[in-house]
């Protein structure tokens, strides 16, 4: 018998699929909250420029250009990003560097997959 990644295993008993079973309360808000952050076109582009990053991490500095927003705005949407528990953030000297968590992601893309 096959097993299941480690994460995959972790999101399945976090966050059941949507498609499955109904959701307990717990599971729907930590689900609700997660798919609320990304209900953001720039908070979707952050989170895939963070994503895409060599070494899995990105200085907040480097994001202000290539999302094309103010330094307050893109700083307001890593905040949220982060309070979802969707990125981690770790300060460096005056700097702030960003990366993905990938649990939480792959928790939301479990409770919407088809299970089998």
């Amino acid at each position: 018998m096959a097993r299941k990644p480690v994460t995959a295993v972790r999101a399945e008993q976090c966050c059941p699929s949507v498609l499955a079973a109904p959701l307990g309360i717990t599971d729907a808000d930590q689900l609700a909250h997660g798919f609320a952050a990304l209900a953001d076109p720039a908070r979707l582009r952050l989170l895939s420029l963070i994503a895409g990053q060599p070494g899995g991490e990105v200085c907040a500095c480097d994001l202000v250009e290539p999302l094309g927003k103010s330094q307050p705005t893109v700083s307001h949407h890593l905040k949220v990003l982060y309070e979802a528990g969707l990125v981690t953030r770790e300060k460096r000297g005056t700097w702030v560097w960003y990366s993905v968590v990938p649990g939480r992601m792959e928790a939301l893309r479990a409770a919407l997959a088809p299970m089998p």
